[in-house]
């Protein structure tokens, strides 16, 4: 996909991923002005945002600023991610979207 294509298909949505015939690893909420929310599905999330680095679709979030870069596919049944920074790693799969924004817990709270 390209950049373009990319921003078009996930703005506004939240993108679950993992591989395909296991439980989601996580999702992906995309915002507006290429601002993201990741969260493991633990109840909490890292803000971060994308951009461009020669087609590639980079990442920073707030408790990581190492970019994170990934390339996209279209497939029949959604969206397959394959991270660039080591592509020996497994690749994720849409697994399912949602309209509506995650579900991420304040900070942990001590005694």
């Amino acid at each position: 996909m390209s950049p373009q294509e990319f921003e078009e298909y996930v703005t506004g949505k939240t993108i679950f991923y993992g591989e395909v015939g296991l439980p989601p690893y996580g999702a992906e909420e995309y915002l507006s002005d290429r601002r993201v929310r990741w969260s493991f599905l633990n109840g909490e999330c890292s803000e971060g945002y994308w951009y461009v680095d020669a087609e590639l679709i980079c990442f920073v979030y707030e408790d990581n600023p190492n970019p994170q870069c990934w390339s996209f596919y279209q497939e029949q049944d959604g969206i397959v991610a394959v991270f660039e920074n080591d592509p020996d790693s497994t690749k994720l799969y849409e697994l399912k979207q949602a309209d509506q924004p995650m579900m991420c817990a304040g900070p942990e709270v001590g005694v």
